[in-house]
């Protein structure tokens, strides 16, 4: 029986010469003039073709990609990009708010418009901790808590995540937000210069008036200045604060430069419950009954009706912020969890002090 002859493929070199011989080899047809390319040549040269065609593709589509990607990572640094976020991970409390009164009918409209379209604007928020805190959109964030209660599809949020911390841009970007969505009113202007002056954000609420409404006129700054002095001296009396009117409040103001804030807070002091006609009523007949204001020529500029103290820094990281008005003393603890028993001790202990510094005056 015969050995079957065992088949080897050619190695390269033996590939090189066969296609140099077809090369070589003259043309059947006479009226070819040209030789042609080999066809295992010809493959291999539109293959390299096709491979650098695909390779210059490949490199234009990497860039455009890797283009994307530095766009995309550049607008979700600068908060341009709107994160889902959950609901309990968002505090609303994280700074001051300057809206104090909510229109339920106002709580209505958005209730109903985000059952049937959505929330089309997303709320602004900025890290704290290993959670977000809320900058602007409170009535947004709370629409969406009460429709969570029943729909689950709003257990989140679209938010854009801004680098703004607790600081001036976060209260900047609240009070930006509700001046273009719908105005505050002019006693929450002159609040929230106030309030955000007190935690410290700003030097003073001079200068929190400046920067939170820097783009309002000198003329509107110095009525949101009017309005603060209202909120410092009347603000914790104040049933219906929001109800002043521009020229109510610039009267109470004026009044309040003067010295009337004794009068004004006694009679706050000493009713119950009223509506918003009575209480103005009310201080309206205060401001009759004060006595005429003296005026000491030899000094001049706006009577100052609060002074703030340095704070007192304690262990760690609290502090007591002390502010110094017509007959009242204000004292703050900030940063400090001070339980009922320890805090009644403490205004004991102070009330003691007192008694004993004015036995010696």
């Amino acid at each position: 029986m015969a050995k079957r002859r065992r088949l080897t493929a050619p190695d390269t070199s033996e590939l090189e010469q066969l296609e140099a011989g077809f090369a070589a080899k003259p043309s059947i047809s006479p009226f070819e003039t040209k030789s042609s390319t080999p066809p295992i040549a010809q493959v291999a040269a539109e293959a390299a073709t096709l491979n650098g065609m695909a390779a210059v593709t490949d490199r234009l589509a990497l860039a455009q990609d890797q283009g994307d990607a530095a766009r995309w990572r550049d607008a979700q640094d600068a908060g341009l990009v709107a994160e889902m976020l959950s609901l309990d991970q968002i505090d609303a409390d994280f700074i001051r708010r300057d809206r104090m009164v909510e229109d339920e009918e106002a709580m209505a409209e958005l209730l109903e418009s985000l059952r049937v379209h959505g929330l089309r604007t997303p709320i602004e928020v900025t890290r704290d901790g290993e959670g977000y805190g809320l900058i602007s959109g409170f009535r947004r964030l709370n629409a969406f808590r009460r429709l969570a209660e029943t729909d689950p599809r709003f257990s989140e949020i679209p938010a854009f995540v801004r680098e703004a911390g607790s600081g001036q841009g976060a209260y900047v970007s609240m009070v930006e937000e509700n001046e273009l969505r719908a105005n505050l009113s002019p006693y929450e202007r002159g609040r929230i210069a106030v309030l955000a002056a007190g935690q410290g954000v700003f030097a003073s609420t001079e200068a929190a008036v400046d920067v939170l409404f820097a783009a309002a006129s000198k003329a509107k700054r110095s009525k949101v200045r009017s309005f603060a002095v209202v909120h410092e001296a009347l603000g914790d009396l104040l049933q219906h604060p929001v109800a002043l009117s521009e020229k109510s409040g610039l009267k109470l103001a004026a009044a309040l430069r003067e010295g009337a804030q004794p009068q004004l807070r006694q009679a706050l002091a000493e009713v119950g419950e009223l509506d918003q006609k009575s209480e103005w009523a009310l201080l309206e007949a205060a401001l009759k009954t004060s006595p005429a204001p003296v005026k000491d020529k030899a000094r001049g500029g706006r009577p100052q009706q609060v002074q703030r103290l340095a704070p007192v820094a304690l262990t760690g990281g609290s502090d007591i912020l002390a502010e110094v008005s017509a007959g009242e003393l204000r004292l703050r603890i900030r940063g400090m969890d001070i339980p009922a028993e320890d805090a009644q001790n403490i205004v004991e202990r102070l009330a003691d002090y007192l008694r004993e510094f004015r036995g010696k005056t």
